[in-house]
C-alpha cells in the first residue's frame, strides 16, 4: 500500500508559505501608505499564519507590526516588536529587518519626543517621562539629553523616586549637557545672530557680509543635577543625604544663590539657627535685592527673640517688594509681640497714685504699640481683602483700643467673607 501524505504536507507548507508571503505583501503595502491602522488590524488576523512560519516571514511580520505600533503612539508594543524582529534574525543569521530597525532608530526618537512634548504641553508629566526614557534607552550613547528630560518632566508630576533615579545615573554618567553655540556679527546691522551649525559658520567665513564669527559653549548641567538631587532628598525628608548632596554640589557651584538657600533650609530644619543666619547673610551677599531672604532673615530673628533685627529685616523686605504678603503679617506679629511685657507690668502695678500714673504711660505705650502696627495690616488688606489673619488683628486692636468706627469696619468685613 502507498500512502501518500508526505507529498499532501509539503503541499500544505507550500500554501502556507504562499499565504504568509501574501498576507505580509499585503500588509507591506498598508504600511507604505501610511495606513498604520489598517496595517494592524491584517497583521492582528494573519497571527495565527504567521506562528510556525519561517523566521524571514515571522521578522518581517513582527518589523510590520512594530512600525504601524509606533505610528500609531503605541511606543510600547512597537518596542516589544522590534525586539522580537532583533532576536529572530540573530538567532536565524538573518539581517534585513534588523537593519531596517537600526535605520529607523531617528525616526522612533523623534515620534517619542513629539509625544512626549504634547504631554507635558498637557501637564501630563508621568507620561512624557516614561517617553523620554525610552527615547534615551532606545541609544543611551547619544541620547543623554532625553533623560536629563526625562528626570524633569518626573519632578514635575511629582514623582521623587524617578526623577532621583535618573538623575543619579546622570551623575554617574558625568552628564553635563553642554552643547557648542555659533555666532556671526552681520556687518550691515551690526547685530550678533546665532548661526545654526559648524557647517553654516564655515559658509559665513567666506562671505564678506559676516565678521567676529566664534563658536561657545553652553553652560554645564551638572551642578543643576547635583543641586536637584539635593532638593529631592530634602522633599523626601532624607536630610543626611540632602545635606551631603548640597555640600558636593556646592563645591561645584558655590556662589550659587538656590544652593546656599536649600543649604540654610536644611541646617533651619536640624535647628541650628547660627549656620542658618550665617548662610542667609551669605545668600544676601549674592542676591542683595532678594526680598525672600531678607523676609527669611526677619523670621529666624524673630523666633530667636531678636525682635529689632526682625522688624529690621522684614521693613527691607518690604521696601524690595511691598507686594509680599507674608511679610506684612509677620511685621505686625513681631511688633505685637511686645505687648506681653507692657502688660506684665501693669498687672504688677498697685493702686497708688503713683502707679496709677504709670500705669496710664504703659497704657499709652501699649496703643502706640497697636498703632505701629495698624499700617502694615492695613497695607496687607489693600493687596489682599480677603486675609482673615489681618482683619481679625485689626478688628481686635481697634477693639482693645475702643476704636468702635474701625472695630465695625473689620468685624463687617470678616462677616462678609
Amino acid at each position: 500500500m502507498k500512502f501518500y501524505f508526505p507529498m499532501l504536507l509539503v503541499a500544505l507548507i507550500s500554501y502556507a508559505a504562499v499565504a504568509q508571503k501574501k498576507e505580509l505583501k499585503s500588509a507591506q503595502k498598508l504600511v507604505d501608505a501610511s495606513l498604520y491602522k489598517k496595517a494592524l488590524v491584517a497583521l492582528d488576523e494573519m497571527q495565527p499564519l504567521i506562528e510556525n512560519a519561517e523566521a524571514k516571514y515571522i521578522s518581517h511580520y513582527y518589523y510590520l507590526y512594530g512600525i504601524s505600533k509606533q505610528k500609531s503612539k503605541d511606543f510600547d508594543g512597537a518596542i516589544v516588536a522590534f525586539d522580537k524582529t532583533n532576536f529572530i534574525e540573530e538567532s536565524a543569521n538573518l539581517k534585513k529587518y534588523s537593519t531596517l530597525i537600526r535605520l529607523n532608530i531617528p525616526s522612533l526618537t523623534n515620534d517619542l519626543i513629539n509625544e512626549a512634548v504634547d504631554l507635558n504641553s498637557l501637564q501630563e508629566y508621568q507620561a512624557a517621562s516614561k517617553l523620554l526614557n525610552m527615547a534615551y534607552q532606545i541609544d543611551p550613547q547619544n541620547n543623554t539629553d532625553y533623560l536629563y528630560y526625562a528626570a524633569s518632566s518626573a519632578v514635575n508630576a511629582g514623582d521623587y523616586d524617578t526623577s532621583l533615579n535618573y538623575y543619579l545615573l546622570l551623575e554617574d554618567l558625568n552628564y553635563e549637557g553642554r552643547k557648542t553655540i555659533y555666532y556671526a556679527t552681520e556687518i550691515s546691522s551690526g547685530e550678533e545672530i546665532e548661526v545654526p551649525d559648524a557647517a553654516t559658520l564655515a559658509i559665513y567665513k567666506k562671505s564678506k557680509e559676516f565678521t567676529n564669527l566664534r563658536e561657545d559653549l553652553t553652560p554645564s548641567r551638572r551642578p543643576e543635577i547635583v543641586k536637584n538631587i539635593a532638593l529631592i532628598y530634602v522633599q523626601k525628608g532624607d536630610n543626611d543625604a540632602a545635606m551631603k548632596a548640597v555640600k558636593d554640589a556646592r563645591i561645584l557651584s558655590p556662589k550659587d544663590v538656590g544652593l546656599i538657600l536649600t543649604e540654610a533650609d536644611l541646617y533651619n530644619k536640624i535647628g541650628d539657627e547660627v549656620r542658618f543666619a550665617s548662610l542667609m547673610e551669605e545668600a544676601i551677599s549674592q542676591d542683595p535685592n532678594n526680598a525672600v531672604l531678607y523676609y527669611n532673615l526677619g523670621v529666624v530673628n524673630g523666633n530667636k527673640g531678636n525682635r529689632d533685627a526682625s522688624i529690621s529685616y522684614y521693613k527691607k523686605a518690604i521696601e524690595l517688594d511691598p507686594a509680599y504678603e507674608a511679610t506684612y503679617l509677620n511685621l505686625a506679629s513681631v511688633i505685637l509681640e511686645g505687648e506681653s511685657d507692657i502688660v506684665d507690668q501693669m498687672n504688677k502695678l498697685g493702686n497708688s497714685a503713683a502707679e496709677n500714673k504709670k500705669y496710664d504711660a504703659l497704657k499709652q505705650k501699649r496703643e502706640a504699640l497697636f498703632l505701629e502696627a495698624v499700617p502694615y495690616l492695613e497695607k496687607l488688606i489693600s493687596i489682599n481683602p480677603k486675609n482673615t489673619d489681618a482683619l481679625t488683628t485689626l478688628k481686635n486692636i481697634f477693639g482693645t483700643i475702643g476704636d468702635t468706627a474701625n472695630f465695625k469696619k473689620y468685624r463687617d468685613m470678616l462677616d462678609s467673607l
